[in-house]
């Protein structure tokens, strides 16, 4: 971890924040191809509205969504986290949701904003953010093996624990230099 900036932690949306780990392969049908008061009411995945605002507060606020989707989807997103009152009740701030088109783009996103924790739950982003993230947990349930180097937490008390673990761990945060 780069130890002249704080952390920073990134969270994808679905499976992960909402709708919680599915079977490998299963999609999300209410929120995906349902309609929209559907969609709203879809669950968040249990734990996340517990374990997300320690690690928010954990992470001073540095905390962002990172998901890929379409339009329609990030509308849906948008509209859901607002639903679920999710910034006041998490401490996210409203205005650190990011989208992308493509799952490997959220390196780009990571790169940007100094991620270094990752929670995903696709195997794919993990070895997209590999170089980029030090610190990545492969969320839920998988059909394969995680990446090289990517914790594997089942749920959100786990996550919680690897990641305040990592934190322990990890050296902190030098002090910058000033020059007179």
């Amino acid at each position: 971890m780069n130890t002249t900036e704080p952390p920073r932690l990134g969270v994808d949306f679905g499976r992960v924040v909402h709708g919680g780990p599915l079977a490998p392969g299963d999609a999300d049908t209410a929120f995906l191809s349902g309609g929209f008061a559907e969609a709203l009411a879809s669950p968040a995945t249990e734990g996340a509205f517990e374990a997300l605002p320690r690690l928010v507060a954990l992470f001073e606020g540095r905390a962002w969504i990172i998901s890929k989707c379409g339009e329609r989807v990030q509308r849906r997103t948008l509209a859901w986290l607002d639903h679920h009152d999710f910034y006041r009740r998490t401490g996210l701030p409203r205005g650190n949701v990011r989208f992308c088109r493509k799952r490997a783009d959220k390196a780009v996103h990571c790169a940007e904003l100094g991620i270094t924790h990752m929670i995903d739950d696709r195997a794919d982003v993990h070895r997209a953010l590999a170089g980029t993230v030090p610190y990545r947990y492969l969320f839920g349930p998988q059909a394969g093996p995680a990446p090289e180097g990517v914790r594997t937490p089942l749920t959100w008390a786990e996550t919680e624990e690897m990641i305040n673990a990592d934190i322990r761990a990890a050296p902190a945060p030098r002090a910058t230099r000033r020059s007179r």
